[in-house]
C-alpha cells in the first residue's frame, strides 16, 4: 500500500470515529424527546377533562355551607394545585353579585328561579341537590309547635326569610297553601339568619331548610313538616360565562353530581336531584 493511500486511509478513519459520538449522542437525543413526548401524551390521556390546576371561585347559597366546606375539601384533596374558595349568601344577593360581575367563576342557587334570571351570564345549570322545609323551634320547643297551622298563634315569635330569598318563597308558599297567616317578628337575609334567631332564643320557630336544622343538633327543636304540605327546593349549579377558568369551573360542577359529591351531600341531609 503506498504512503499517500495509508494517509487517505487514516483521515476516513480519524473522521469515522469524530463522527460515531456525534452520531449516538443525536441518536440519544431523539429517543430522549421521543420518549418525554410519549410520557406526556400518556399523561395528558389519563388526566381527568377540566383537571388542570385552578383557583376557583364558588358563590353558593347559605344553606350549602357546611357540606360544601366538606365537599371543597374533597375536590382539593383529589385534584392537587386546585383551590376552591366559597362565597355563601342568599341566593339573592349572589345573583346581584353576578350581574354587578363580581369575579366568580360557578353559582349555586337554592332554588332555580333564581337561576334562570342569570342565563344571560352563566351556561348550562344542572341540579345538584334537593331539600325541604322544617319548623325549628326553640330548644325544648316550649311553646309544643307541632305543625304550620301552630305558627299563626300571636303569642309566638316567628322569623321568617324575606319573601325574595328562596327559602322565604317556599315559606310563603307552603304558608298560603295551608291558609296560615303568620306575622314574622322579622324578616331574614338568608336560611342561616333565620335559625341563629331561634338558636340564641330570640325567636321561637322558624322555617328553614331540613339540613340547616340537623345541623343545629340540640340547639333547637326539628318539626318535619307532611310532603303533601311541603316544597321542595332544588339547587342548580352553572359555571358563570365570565370566568377566567371555564375548563377548571366546569369540572368542579359536573363533579357535585359524581356520586363522591352526591354522597357527601346526601350525608349532610340532602336529597338526591
Amino acid at each position: 500500500m503506498s504512503p499517500m493511500l495509508n494517509r487517505r486511509t487514516a483521515a476516513a478513519a480519524l473522521t469515522a470515529a469524530l463522527l460515531l459520538p456525534l452520531s449516538a449522542c443525536g441518536s440519544g437525543d431523539d429517543k430522549k424527546t421521543d420518549t418525554g413526548a410519549s410520557a406526556a401524551a400518556s399523561a395528558s390521556a389519563s388526566a381527568p377533562v377540566g383537571a388542570k390546576a385552578a383557583n376557583l371561585t364558588v358563590l353558593a347559597a347559605s344553606s350549602l355551607t357546611d357540606v360544601f366546606k366538606t365537599a371543597g375539601a374533597a375536590y382539593e384533596k383529589a385534584h392537587p394545585g386546585t383551590k376552591v374558595t366559597f362565597s355563601f349568601a342568599g341566593s339573592q344577593e349572589l345573583a346581584a353579585q353576578v350581574k354587578q360581575g363580581a369575579p366568580a367563576d360557578a353559582l349555586v342557587t337554592a332554588d332555580t328561579k333564581t337561576m334562570d334570571g342569570l342565563k344571560a351570564e352563566t351556561n348550562d345549570p344542572a341540579v345538584i341537590a334537593k331539600n325541604r322545609l322544617v319548623i325549628a323551634t326553640g330548644k325544648g320547643n316550649p311553646f309544643k309547635v307541632d305543625d304550620l297551622k301552630d305558627l299563626a298563634d300571636t303569642k309566638l315569635k316567628v322569623v321568617l326569610a324575606a319573601p325574595e330569598v328562596p327559602v322565604g318563597r317556599y315559606s310563603k308558599q307552603i304558608l298560603d297553601a295551608q291558609k296560615v297567616e303568620v306575622k314574622p317578628v322579622s324578616q331574614e337575609p338568608n336560611v342561616r339568619a333565620v335559625l341563629s334567631k331561634v338558636e340564641l332564643g330570640e325567636a321561637d320557630a322558624g322555617l328553614v331548610y331540613k339540613t340547616d336544622s340537623a345541623k343545629s343538633g340540640d340547639k333547637v327543636v326539628t318539626v318535619d313538616i307532611p310532603d303533601d304540605q311541603n316544597a321542595v327546593a332544588s339547587y342548580p349549579a352553572a359555571t358563570l360565562k365570565q370566568s377566567k377558568n371555564a375548563e377548571a369551573a366546569a369540572a368542579f360542577v359536573t363533579w357535585l353530581n359524581s356520586p363522591e359529591a352526591q354522597k357527601i351531600l346526601q350525608d349532610a341531609g340532602f336529597q338526591q336531584p
